[in-house]
């Protein structure tokens, strides 16, 4: 299956700055994505800030996202403005193959916009680096949780719960001792509900759902270890560099663990329709999402994951300042090579574990989105071997544009529910 949406809302990412005459803003009815035999075209709206005639020169400069010095085209038109005045430039250029690239327009050498395109998205591929023992590394942690009793404990909150649903504090055991909290709301009529997990993001903070708004589906909120509803248990510090010198105790080995277990937690519920399980989550929960699905075997309907983070290293790490500034901190203070480094984070790569997710997944990204670019969230993507759907949100920075996306969600699961 091979669906694209563009999605023009969530005008967030797009930098727009104030130069010397002129503000710049590209147009996005295209989406800022382009398929081959497409040629790419952007159309560039120029404004007058100044209240007085001008005439400038408009360049665009478009360079590789990985390689802001490789330069891929360069043009400059002259635009002459009435005070108060707009006019639309047109820039037509070639791209060297499919990827997302830098966009910049300055006026007279002041840069005014700055904004990403992509090109054959789906064709954006980079290549799976798992290292030979990749399965049978997580069969060993997989076999680690399943020696762990859950030891679950529900009590009800009361002040939170509604006359349709219950809510729920939950506890859960998980690998090395660890306590993961989450928030269950589950259908107090009789019958078995499909479950929806949300896996949290990095350092995100807990939010509230309405226990009435909907009275078919039990919603889980989870935590991996140290965050979310769990951040007064971290023992961690900052998660992403905790024992990078060893995959074996690695951070994001127990918190894949914690993502399973979350799963066990949903299948055993009583009100719980098992066959009928799904998991969303955004950026760092986009990666647990696709954990998920990677490791639980065939449990998962389907997953829904966004902005997702964790994908692509050697590419994300030439792409962003962070996480790999502080992950490169430590790599240097335990004297790793990058070759150590990349090896031991490969394990934990969403691109290794697409190929392993068997349930249908619907995907969003921000075209615009500086924290877990658009290139990374495709390595992951263009490697999945199940039907999936890819949602574009051109105008997106780190997030997607939820009156859009939660629609869609809804009706991905119905759609899968309705296949049962």
């Amino acid at each position: 299956m091979r669906k694209h949406y563009i999605i023009l809302a969530c005008a967030l990412g797009v930098l727009s700055m104030s130069g010397r005459n002129l503000n710049a803003s590209p147009d996005a009815g295209h989406g800022l994505w382009w398929s081959a035999p497409e040629q790419p075209s952007v159309m560039v709206t120029v404004a007058d800030t100044t209240g007085a005639a001008n005439n400038s020169a408009v360049t665009l400069r478009v360079v590789s996202d990985r390689d802001p010095g490789m330069l891929i085209s360069e043009m400059t038109y002259n635009v002459a403005l009435l005070p108060g005045e707009e006019k639309s430039v047109e820039f037509k250029f070639g791209l060297p193959g499919p990827g997302f690239y830098k966009c910049t327009v300055a006026d007279d050498g002041n840069v005014i916009s700055r904004f990403n395109i992509g090109y054959e998205p789906e064709h954006v591929v980079s290549l799976p680096d798992a290292r030979p023992d990749f399965d049978r590394f997580w069969e060993r942690a997989l076999d680690e949780l399943a020696a762990v009793p859950g030891n679950y404990t529900m009590k009800e909150l009361k002040d939170r719960s509604g006359k349709k649903r219950a809510v729920y504090a939950v506890t859960m055991q998980s690998t090395d001792g660890a306590v993961i909290d989450a928030i269950a709301a589950v259908p107090r009529a009789d019958g078995k509900y499909p479950v929806l997990i949300y896996y949290n993001g990095y350092g995100a903070k807990p939010w509230d759902f309405d226990a009435d708004s909907r009275d078919d589906i039990i919603e889980i909120q989870t935590s991996v270890r140290g965050q979310y509803l769990s951040e007064h248990r971290n023992v961690y510090g900052d998660w992403v560099r905790y024992h990078l010198e060893d995959p074996e105790k690695y951070y994001y080995r127990g918190a894949f663990m914690d993502a399973v277990r979350a799963v066990d937690f949903a299948c055993q519920l009583p009100q719980a329709d098992a066959s009928a399980i799904f998991a969303e989550g955004g950026s760092q929960g986009g990666a647990l999402t696709l954990a998920a699905a990677s490791l639980c075997g065939d449990r998962l309907r389907g997953i829904m994951p966004y902005i997702p983070f964790l994908s692509d290293f050697p590419d994300y790490f030439k792409i962003v300042d962070w996480p790999a500034a502080p992950v490169l901190a430590k790599a240097a203070e335990e004297n790793m090579t990058p070759g150590q480094m990349y090896g031991n984070l490969s394990y934990f790569d969403m691109k290794n574990h697409a190929r392993r997710i068997k349930c249908p997944v619907l995907m969003g990204i921000g075209l615009q989105d500086p924290t877990c670019p658009p290139h990374t969230n495709m390595g992951s993507y263009a490697l999945l071997r199940v039907p999936r759907q890819l949602v574009i949100y051109p105008l997106c920075g780190h997030t997607v544009d939820y009156s859009d996306w939660n629609p869609r969600r809804d009706a991905f699961m119905k759609s899968l529910l309705d296949k049962k």
